[in-house]
């Protein structure tokens, strides 16, 4: 059971990362945040992979979306998109919370890792 606890919690962390940064970057650029400038540039590599890093699932669940409602991808592309959303969250709240251990033991907390 504890597997399961952890799993849902490393999901749950990667979907809230995911909501922050996607949530701020919309606020800052007053644009919805999708797979194209200003938030992803050939021209600008590291920066369009730090948002991708961070807001991805937020950015393929807003295309995906829109493909749906304009009728470019079916009901099965968009359950397959929203699955691939899913594993993302869950493998950036891995992340999130490998980084998170990884400074608390770097910063010599009292807590145990």
């Amino acid at each position: 059971m504890a597997s399961l606890e952890l799993t849902l919690f490393a999901f749950v962390v990667g979907l809230t990362t995911c909501g922050l940064v996607g949530s701020m970057m919309e606020l800052l650029s007053g644009r919805k945040v999708a797979f194209v400038e200003p938030y992803v540039s050939p021209s600008h590599v590291l920066r369009s992979l730090a948002a991708t890093a961070g807001a991805g699932p937020f950015m393929l669940l807003n295309d995906a979306l829109d493909a749906q409602r304009q009728r470019r991808i079916s009901m099965v592309a968009l359950l397959s998109c929203g699955c691939t959303a899913i594993a993302w969250s869950l493998a950036l709240g891995v992340v999130v919370l490998a980084i998170a251990s990884w400074v608390v033991r770097l910063l010599g907390s009292g807590l145990p890792a």
